[in-house]
């Protein structure tokens, strides 16, 4: 991922910030600056948006086998989850027992680390789901 683009990205890992349009209200993540659906109506009327950091598990996948940057964490989850905003947002289940995962199972966002990058180890951050509570 370029630099340009990793910073241009950030609010959006960290609060999950996406757009609504003020043409047909549809919200969209990640950020749009066109509705697919209102097309040119929509130009100048994306505004930004906080999704709800709540929502339930849409669908899921356990997985056995990594990439080596993630063969620390395997087996794990990730899901599509459906937010109380009627978007769909994929993620990793953290604090889930495997056993226990679900559809339909209610989930919030949190603020996790994701990795390391470069040779000075600077940490990202983003947002995972854990089971509500």
């Amino acid at each position: 991922m370029s630099v340009a683009r990793h910073w241009r990205e950030t609010p959006g890992r960290y609060n999950l910030i996406g757009t609504k349009c003020g043409s047909c209200g549809k919200v969209y993540f990640p950020r749009r600056s066109l509705c697919p659906e209102c097309r040119r109506a929509s130009m100048g009327k994306m505004e930004s948006y906080k999704l709800k950091d709540e929502g339930i598990v849409f669908t899921y996948s356990i997985i056995h086998e990594a990439p080596a940057d993630n063969n620390a964490l395997k087996p794990y989850a990730v899901a599509m989850i459906m937010t109380d905003d009627g978007v769909l947002i994929t993620g990793q289940l953290v604090d889930v027992d495997l056993d226990k995962v679900e559809i339909g199972m209610p989930v919030r966002a949190v603020l996790r680390k994701l990795g390391e990058d470069g040779p000075s180890g600077v940490i990202n951050y983003g947002y995972k789901f854990a089971p509500k509570k």
